[in-house]
């Protein structure tokens, strides 16, 4: 990994880097309008961004959700991007452990994500089996949906994420 990257909380005028990011990270799929809609909510969003030369090289989202039938409180980790030329770098998983780390001391048990299980598993994610996702997934997905358990509270959560109005759209949740 480099030795100039900084990873900070991202500001408004990190956005117009962001739009171009995402779609060259990833060209087959529009995720600028779940991006702008958490970006624009006004709180329960930590939006993170991995700097290098002062270019904005990478982001990640954690959303603050609920699980159903608990006061308990999860964090959903999407979008996650990385520059297309940095990648395979570390910045990804390096974006990934910096909202780890405020989470744990911020009492999150649990961060939930739907990805690629190869990718996610080098941050320690494993198949979630106890808290379902907000809308049946594709059975060619299975061990997509994934969590990391930050704390022993959130080893024992179960039930159904309940995420806010900017995740659900079924589309979010579909091949």
């Amino acid at each position: 990994m480099m030795s100039n990257l900084e990873i900070r909380e991202s500001v408004a005028d990190d956005v117009p880097e962001l739009e171009i990011l995402y779609p060259a990270a990833f060209p087959d799929e529009d995720l600028l309008p779940v991006l702008r809609r958490l970006l624009a909510m006004p709180s329960g969003v930590l939006s993170l961004v991995a700097t290098a030369d002062d270019a904005v090289i990478g982001h990640v989202a954690f959303t603050t959700c609920g699980v159903d039938g608990t006061d308990h409180k999860v964090e959903l980790l999407a979008p996650l991007c990385v520059a297309p030329a940095r990648q395979r770098g570390g910045i990804g998983k390096a974006l990934i452990q910096a909202g780890f780390d405020r989470f744990k001391g911020a009492g999150v048990g649990k961060v939930l994500t739907l990805g690629d299980p190869e990718y996610y598993k080098r941050s320690g994610f494993q198949a979630e089996t106890q808290i379902a996702p907000p809308y049946e997934l594709p059975k060619e997905w299975d061990g997509a949906w994934q969590s990391v358990a930050l704390n022993t509270s959130g080893r024992d959560l179960r039930g159904k994420i309940d995420v806010p109005e900017a995740w659900r759209d079924p589309v979010l949740w579909l091949p």
